[in-house]
C-alpha cells in the first residue's frame, strides 16, 4: 500500500450554534488541511498520484470554497446580514466545525474520484479533526 499527503492552508472565519463557549462568537483560524490518498498501484512513473495535480484539484476547490470566507450554519443569523454585505460565506447544514470541513473537503475529492484515505483539518497547531470512510 502506497500513501502520500499534501498540505494546504487557508484562512477562514466560522461560529459554532447551540454551543456554549467561546467558538460561540465570531471567530478566526488559519487551517491546514492534510489530503491523504491511498493506492496499490503507481502509475508509469512509480507515483501515486502526482503532487502538483493534487494541489491544483483540492488546492483550486479550496480557495474557492473556504478560504477567507465565513462558514455558517444553514440556520445562522448572521447569514442574511453577511450576505447583504457582499461578504464571502459558505453555508454548512452543520456547524461548521473542524469535523465538518474535514468531510466536506473529503466529499470533494470523492466526487473528483481521488484516492481518498482521510481528511485531517487543523484548526490549531496542537488540534485536529478527520473524516474518513
Amino acid at each position: 500500500m502506497f500513501k502520500v499527503c499534501k498540505e494546504i492552508t487557508f484562512c477562514y472565519g466560522h461560529r459554532l450554534m447551540s454551543y456554549d463557549g467561546p467558538c460561540m462568537h465570531p471567530h478566526g483560524h488559519n487551517g491546514r488541511a492534510e489530503i491523504h490518498l491511498k493506492g496499490d498501484t503507481l502509475d508509469g512513473r512509480y507515483i501515486l498520484f502526482e503532487f502538483g495535480d493534487l494541489k491544483e484539484i483540492v488546492k483550486t476547490w479550496i480557495d474557492d470554497t473556504l478560504d477567507h470566507r465565513m462558514l455558517l450554519r444553514k440556520d445562522d443569523p448572521l447569514l442574511e446580514p453577511l450576505r447583504k454585505l457582499g461578504e464571502p460565506v459558505t453555508v454548512f447544514d452543520v456547524n461548521p466545525t473542524a469535523e465538518a470541513i474535514a468531510q466536506k473537503i473529503y466529499a470533494y475529492c470523492r466526487e473528483k474520484k481521488l484516492p481518498i484515505e482521510e481528511v485531517r483539518v487543523w484548526e490549531t497547531e496542537s488540534s485536529f479533526a478527520s473524516y474518513r470512510e
